[in-house]
């Protein structure tokens, strides 16, 4: 029975993962240097956490927050905006075959990272995490 050669298992592939670091990196360096001549986009200093790309390699999301969380709605809006803008600017300094479309997301990251902070730091949690090696010696 042949396999399908997407599928692997139920994470991405290491070919997604380094395509998705490649264009994380030129993304990045495309919004710093300001290389789209939007002056919304350009206001806004963009955090690049991460990309995700299809298994075909034609899709790729990126997850962006501006810098301090701050208008992120408006950032969004102008990286949705500038979309074919920033895919040229990225294919043009990638060697990929097709330059893939790019979609632009939320990072949510941060605030998880918060929340699980918060959680850890209430009493009756650390009370349980603590006393959790004593349960189960029991």
């Amino acid at each position: 029975m042949a396999q399908n050669r997407f599928s692997h298992g139920p994470g991405p592939s290491q070919r997604q993962l380094r395509v998705g670091e490649l264009i994380r990196r030129t993304l990045s360096d495309v919004l710093l240097r300001a290389d789209v001549h939007d002056p919304d986009l350009n206001r806004h200093s963009i955090t690049v956490g991460e990309v995700r790309t299809s298994p075909d390699l034609k899709v790729a999301t990126a997850y962006v927050l501006p810098l301090g969380g701050h208008d992120a709605e408006d950032a969004l809006a102008a990286l949705r905006r500038n979309a074919p803008e920033l895919r040229h600017l990225v294919a043009k300094a990638m060697t990929l075959k097709y330059a893939p479309q790019l979609r632009f997301q939320l990072d949510e990251t941060f605030d998880r990272m918060d929340d699980t902070r918060r959680l850890f730091a209430d009493e009756r949690v650390r009370r349980d995490v603590e006393g959790g090696a004593d349960d189960d010696a029991g």
